[in-house]
């Protein structure tokens, strides 16, 4: 099986996570937490904002559970922004939508990670390949993301 891009990332800072592949394409957050053994709640999502001109954001957030753009805008301090278009994703981070983890990005951009996700022992995100995931414990992504900012960013 090919390592994905965020797989390697990973082995270079010593955080310890598994690769896990699907058999066939995956449609929902329900039928890839199912194929995974996990709740949709420990399925992350890495969607990339953009702030400015040339400045991006990524907000990782536990399952389908929607970000509030009122608490994500107070939180930088910004009156206007809005989701990074499919090329600027591609551009910034170096994967296509759906395959984006925080790690190995091709530009340096402030990662949030949404409080909730704390709230699961064991996650999966994002692996920069189409069929895979990786699956990891929360602590160990918090730790690999030295610079990540927690904070709450759903209600309101």
């Amino acid at each position: 099986m090919e390592q994905p891009p965020i797989s390697i990332a990973l082995e270079k800072i010593n955080i310890p996570h598994t690769v896990f592949l699907h058999e066939k394409p995956v449609h929902s957050f329900e039928q890839a937490a199912a194929d995974r053994g996990q709740r949709p709640s420990q399925i992350i999502r890495s969607i990339l904002f953009r702030v400015d001109e040339d400045e991006y954001v990524m907000a990782l957030v536990a399952g389908p559970s929607q970000i509030s753009w009122k608490l994500l805008r107070k939180y930088l301090a910004q009156s206007r922004l809005t989701m990074a278009t499919e090329e600027e994703v591609l551009l910034v981070t170096g994967y296509r939508i759906g395959t984006v983890g925080p790690f190995g990005l091709l530009k340096q951009v402030r990662v949030l990670v949404e409080a909730g996700v704390l709230l699961e022992e064991e996650i999966s995100i994002g692996s920069g390949m189409r069929d895979r995931a990786v699956i990891l414990k929360s602590a160990d992504l918090i730790r690999a993301l030295e610079n990540a900012e927690v904070v709450k960013l759903l209600g309101e």
